[in-house]
């Protein structure tokens, strides 16, 4: 056996347990973002605090669209293109920064309610602010993937970052599926 391929052997050994400990981080923050959902319906009952809609529907329609070229960016490093892999992860990048300008930078400065106004206020921002939170440290993990990338550090064969990255940033984007409709739909609306 050659070198190279008794090094793709230990790397791919290595894979396996690096996908566990993954898969076990996520199962362990999906514990903590459950919490929080299941905080919303224990506090908020069949209620839901007064949020721009259209802004909703934007951000939600962004995320998931960052998510698709996330997608397109591991399959292109799957197959050895990283060029396109390159580009789709900037887009992800791209797409990312603007989901979370528009929760934070936009959505948290037009809300009727701040932080501490009660239930609802606080209910709202927990749950964005972690999930902003979870956006902000993947649009971190990206940009270092991106940059690793441009170096030339991942190939077909190996690019366990790009598998861990795509797999955390579907998962933050699982999670605003399930927040998205708990916020913004259901429940009668409460104003003020």
């Amino acid at each position: 056996m050659s070198a190279q391929a008794d090094s793709l052997a230990e790397y791919r050994e290595k894979l396996i347990n690096n996908r566990l400990g993954l898969w076990l981080f996520i199962i362990s923050d999906a514990f903590v973002f459950g919490g929080l959902f299941i905080a919303r319906f224990n506090l908020l009952g069949d209620s839901r605090p007064e949020l721009n809609q259209t802004l909703g529907l934007v951000v939600t329609s962004i995320l998931l669209l960052s998510s698709f070229f996330m997608n397109r960016a591991e399959i292109a490093i799957g197959a050895g293109d990283v060029k396109t892999f390159l580009r789709n992860t900037l887009v992800t990048m791209i797409l990312g920064t603007i989901f979370l300008l528009g929760v934070v930078a936009v959505e948290w400065q037009i809300a009727p309610f701040g932080p501490a106004d009660g239930v609802h206020g606080a209910i709202f921002y927990t749950m964005t602010g972690f999930h902003a939170f979870h956006v902000f440290t993947g649009i971190i993990f990206l940009w270092v993937v991106w940059r690793n990338g441009k170096k030339g550090l991942y190939t077909a064969e190996r690019h366990w970052a790009v598998e861990a990255c795509a797999v955390y940033w579907h998962f933050v984007d699982v999670v605003w599926v399930f927040f998205y409709p708990a916020l913004y739909l259901i429940g009668s609306l409460v104003i003020g």
